[in-house]
């Protein structure tokens, strides 16, 4: 079948739309047609040449949609599905699986940085030469072909343009607070960078119980979604000192729980150093490819544990139908978290728009 789709061709480069062929799902595929696409910082990352992958390739893994047609031996959806895509589709039996840590699944980790699917084959054609997956997703297009592990099921009557979200920011987010973060009921935490993760990390905070809250960002308007989702306060950096500003909240401690969100080496050592001693840091942005981090010197002083997570150490096939019904009965917020709406031609203005830091989540619509 035919299909539009962003394709990158080089790095660095804008995306270009291009009509694709797209092959027949093969055994224990889905093809999904997909109704919402997020644009996320990692997708910029890699038009910019900051992240490595195999060109030419469609990029998008925050997305969801209809499943349209099943391959052999599917079992875990069936047609007529709404479902969120999982960049992190799991095996079920390496070694990683069998830790209860699907998300670093060793199978599925081999393919993807292929810019395959599971099979070893690439679904999407252009000139009858392939265009490669991009975390197992795809998602900038009309349809893409997933496995089966990657479709995540959730109730029809979530709206699936909310539903993208869950697909990366709100996950990630999420469970950087209340998983990796392991916030409890009258925790101090504080969240650098108020993009669509960490606003989806002040969410998880609100719900686990946390008393105190504090939003840090250098956009006001960030600062403001940050205090309507919950956070009970908030600070521009540029203006006031995010270590001073927590230690006056805690009687000089510091953070229980320091969250950041940002990808900057300084957003990396300002939740480094509002941290408390026995406290617990939790890293969900990343910083360009190569680049080195500095710890201050305060965090030599006292225990604490720093976290890594890419996806909020999740496990998508539960989480993601919790998070929907969180939605649901209006305990999690996703509709002020949806700064622009777009159509697909019209996607490099949405990641311009990301880039100048002016959306906490942009979203293709189809």
């Amino acid at each position: 079948m035919k299909m539009l789709a962003a394709v990158l061709h080089n790095t660095p480069s804008d995306l270009v739309i291009e009509e694709l062929e797209l092959k027949e799902p093969g055994p224990g595929e889905v093809r999904i047609k997909i109704a919402a696409s997020g644009l996320c910082h990692t997708d910029w990352e890699t038009m910019k040449g900051y992240q490595p992958q195999i060109l030419p390739a469609v990029i998008g893994h925050e997305g969801a949609g209809i499943v349209d047609k099943i391959g052999d031996g599917v079992t875990l959806v069936k047609e007529g599905d709404h479902v969120v895509c999982s960049w992190e589709p799991n095996c079920g039996y390496c070694f990683y699986c069998d830790q209860g840590q699907p998300i670093l699944c060793e199978e599925m980790g081999k393919i993807r940085t292929k810019g395959l699917l599971y099979n070893g084959e690439a679904k999407m054609y252009y000139n009858n030469k392939p265009v490669y997956h991009y975390s197992s997703v795809s998602s900038h297009a009309q349809y893409t072909i997933i496995p089966q592990q990657g479709a995540v099921p959730v109730r029809k009557d979530f709206p699936l343009d909310r539903a993208c979200l869950l697909g990366c920011a709100v996950m990630t987010g999420f469970g950087g607070a209340v998983y990796a973060g392991r916030i409890k009921p009258e925790s101090s935490v504080i969240v650098i960078g108020c993009g669509a993760v960490g606003l989806s990390a002040i969410q998880g905070a609100r719900i686990a119980g946390a008393s105190i809250i504090v939003a840090v960002d250098i956009n006001n308007k960030k600062l403001k979604t940050a205090l309507d989702v919950g956070a009970t306060h908030a600070i521009n950096s540029t203006k006031n000192n995010p270590y001073e500003f927590i230690l006056g909240l805690t009687n000089g401690r510091g953070a229980d729980c320091s969250i950041e969100a940002a990808g900057q080496n300084i957003s990396i050592k300002q939740a480094l150093e509002t941290s408390r001693p026995g406290g617990r840091v939790v890293i969900l942005g990343k910083t360009p490819f190569g680049e080195e981090v500095t710890f201050p010197f305060n965090l030599m002083m006292g225990d604490r544990e720093i976290i890594r997570t890419s996806y909020g150490m999740s496990r998508p096939r539960i989480d993601f139908p919790k998070l929907a019904n969180l939605y649901m009965n209006n305990k999690l917020q996703l509709d002020n978290m949806i700064s622009m709406r777009l159509p697909l031609s019209s996607i490099n203005d949405g990641f311009k728009a990301l880039e100048e830091g002016k959306v906490a989540r942009a979203i293709i619509e189809f």
